[in-house]
């Protein structure tokens, strides 16, 4: 499998400038990927103005995603302010090739930010299936809670993709707990963050990364725009998980 995190700085609540910049970067991927994985609310940064900003599933940001998998021939995924019902969500779209979708909307609210208070929580974890991978997708500050995101033993997950907005104040939070998720549930972990400001003056550092399941960082992008391919084997995942049978002694649960 080839994974490839693009790593940016946003145009602050500019939805069009954002998929343009995006599509440019992208143009390299085109046959030699499988995945690309944008960052968090890709088209806007991290706006609580969702009034202004928030789209319909059928509006051209999920429009621009078709088109975009369809050009590279690979899933394309990263997060946007979804309109639904008289709702927003923070919702992470994983788009196919093919045109067919599946989504994840963000379970953890940053109360920091008052995202609690604009967008309705997300109720259920999302794993898709692609080439032969189960794929686990989630929304930056769900990173900071390990039982949502924990392996459960009927319920097994592959890869864990997580795609933020996460500040660079607590950037080594970031990176210790995007390693911590990948030892703790034995998985491959692809983290993808901005750099930068936003509109509020926050800076990002990025520190975008691509983890083995041991937790071992096999890439990180600092400091800068950056975009990386990496290989990903699901035969040693397996002889891993083999070796160091740790998930078949974990506690059972459930979460509501």
């Amino acid at each position: 499998m080839q994974i490839s995190i693009l790593q940016t700085a946003l145009h602050w609540e500019d939805p069009v400038a954002n998929r343009a910049m995006l599509a440019q970067k992208m143009n390299a991927l085109k046959s030699v990927t499988d995945i690309v994985v944008l960052p968090e609310m890709f088209t806007t940064g991290f706006s609580m103005n969702a009034r202004v900003l928030a789209e319909p599933m059928e509006g051209p940001t999920v429009n621009w995603l078709s088109e975009q998998a369809a050009d590279i021939g690979a899933v394309v995924t990263g997060s946007f302010i979804c309109l639904e019902d008289g709702h927003y969500y923070n919702r992470m779209v994983w788009m196919y090739p093919n045109g067919s979708y599946q989504y994840y909307d963000k379970r953890h609210g940053f109360s920091l930010a008052g995202e609690h208070e604009v967008f309705t929580r997300g109720r259920e974890r999302l794993l898709v299936e692609w080439k032969g991978w189960r794929i686990c997708p989630m929304v930056c500050y769900d990173l900071r809670f390990p039982v949502w995101l924990r392996q459960q033993k009927t319920d097994r997950y592959d890869l864990l993709v997580l795609v933020a907005n996460w500040p660079d104040r607590r950037a080594h939070h970031w990176r210790t707990l995007l390693e911590a998720r990948a030892i703790e549930n034995q998985a491959y972990l692809a983290g993808v963050n901005i750099v930068g400001h936003d509109g509020k003056g926050l800076a990002y550092n990025g520190d975008s990364s691509l983890i083995d399941f041991s937790g071992q960082v096999m890439c990180r992008i600092s400091g800068e725009p950056g975009l990386f391919t990496g290989t990903l084997s699901l035969e040693a995942l397996r002889q891993y998980r083999q070796q160091f049978p740790f998930l078949n002694d974990a506690d059972d649960f459930e979460v509501f």
